[in-house]
């Protein structure tokens, strides 16, 4: 191989560790996206949230109880706050924060519509088991191969690990973001000042 041709290669992979690295900055970052025009800030405990105004849509999230019970719908909840929350029962994260979501589901009560989209859980009897051994009584979608969890734009607030909780303005837009086990105190910084916004 020619001297030249080493340093093109070279230099085509640096070009490409760059990209890769700009990409990376853009995603993290909170910049505007191409596809809507969102930006996003992170914010205390890595806490993503973007102004009203500048929101993209929740997409149309639908699929079967976790329990059997029949259809859920995202779309069913328009006019309410609603705090999703994407978890497995195979997920340590998810078992650390599962009694902080239940008691948080309680305190806000009417307020704010508590959903779950439950993923990977081929079985959805472990699924089952979890809710039963945590308290969690708020419904959750059967997602086992993450369907509804690529309906989600890129460059939004959209979910990128399990767990992420996610919430949901009255209009059903994406208002905040959080890719980790939340404390009460975490929910409340999310969930707050979307109720606070006039309805």
């Amino acid at each position: 191989m020619s001297r030249t041709s080493s340093r093109r290669i070279r230099l085509t992979a640096a070009l490409g560790a760059a990209t890769a690295l700009v990409l990376a900055g853009c995603s993290s970052s909170g910049t505007a996206s191409s596809e809507g025009g969102v930006g996003f800030v992170t914010g205390k405990g890595g806490i993503d949230t973007a102004p009203a105004g500048r929101r993209t849509d929740a997409p149309d999230i639908t699929g079967t109880s976790l329990d059997g019970s029949g259809a859920l719908k995202l779309a069913d909840y328009r006019g309410k706050v609603v705090v999703l929350n994407i978890w497995g029962s195979w997920c340590s994260p998810c078992r650390a924060e599962a009694k902080g979501l239940q008691a948080a589901a309680e305190k806000y009560g009417d307020k704010a519509q508590f959903l779950g989209i439950n993923t990977r859980d081929t079985d959805p009897a472990n699924a089952v088991a979890f809710e039963k051994n945590f308290g969690v009584t708020y419904p959750s979608i059967y997602d086992p191969d993450g369907n509804q969890i690529l309906k989600f734009p890129k460059g939004s607030l959209n979910p990128q690990s399990i767990p992420t909780t996610i919430v949901i303005d009255r209009d059903g837009k994406l208002a905040a973001r959080a890719m980790r086990a939340l404390s009460t105190e975490d929910l409340d910084r999310m969930i707050e000042p979307v109720l606070a916004e006039s309805k």
